[in-house]
């Protein structure tokens, strides 16, 4: 059977959604446009068509990775209910406990942009957007006297601080923090960044 033609928007979906199950997989250092090429039975030269050096395929990579985790957030705060339940459920899904993949892509991620500029506008512009969508629902809570916080953008900022944190120490250290321990300091900062009681974070709205 022919293989089906594929647009050039499409091939290069495919490309940038194998070379992140690669780097995933292997690491960014380690991950080749080979193993890419022939995670999808493709040759390398139709990879280095499309993306002419594996740092340009790797920054792309990461880019897309940080466009699906936009669009998830983007989806759960857009929900049709309270700007407390929206956040608690962005933050626990974010978080490492929760339902969100890849935070081993994303530490490693961050350590390789230490040293690669487009990496680092990657992951820089990544979380830029996440905090200002964290502090605009924030924002919107205090407005309509749900929350009482006096700077959205501080509280957005901390609480991704401790978040990412716990991601290290979850994905790096197994077993240095209980999941359970780990979802209560979430649900705590959560509750004290908002000025409401913690209760309120597993009550029905």
């Amino acid at each position: 059977m022919a293989r089906v033609r594929l647009s050039v928007a499409e091939r290069q979906g495919e490309l940038l959604r194998a070379a992140v199950e690669q780097i995933e997989a292997r690491g960014v250092a380690a991950v080749r446009i080979a193993d890419v090429a022939a995670a999808l039975g493709v040759s390398n030269a139709l990879v280095l068509y499309h993306f002419s050096t594996k740092e340009k395929l790797v920054a792309a990579a990461f880019a897309h990775a940080a466009q699906d985790d936009l669009a998830c957030l983007r989806k759960l705060l857009g929900r049709r209910t309270t700007a407390l339940r929206r956040l608690r459920a962005a933050v626990r899904w974010y978080a490492p406990t929760g339902q969100a993949k890849g935070w081993r892509l994303w530490i490693e991620g961050w350590a390789v942009a230490l040293r690669e500029p487009a990496l680092r506008e990657v992951t820089r512009d990544l979380d830029r957007q996440w905090k200002a969508a964290l502090a605009e629902v924030i924002a919107e809570g205090v407005s309509t006297g749900e929350f009482s916080c006096p700077d959205p953008q501080a509280a957005a900022l901390r609480l991704t601080a401790l978040l990412d944190g716990l991601a290290v120490q979850l994905t790096s250290y197994p077993g240095s923090v209980p999941r359970a321990r780990a979802q209560e300091w979430m649900d705590e900062a959560l509750a004290r960044e908002l000025g409401v009681a913690r209760e309120r974070l597993t009550g029905r709205a």
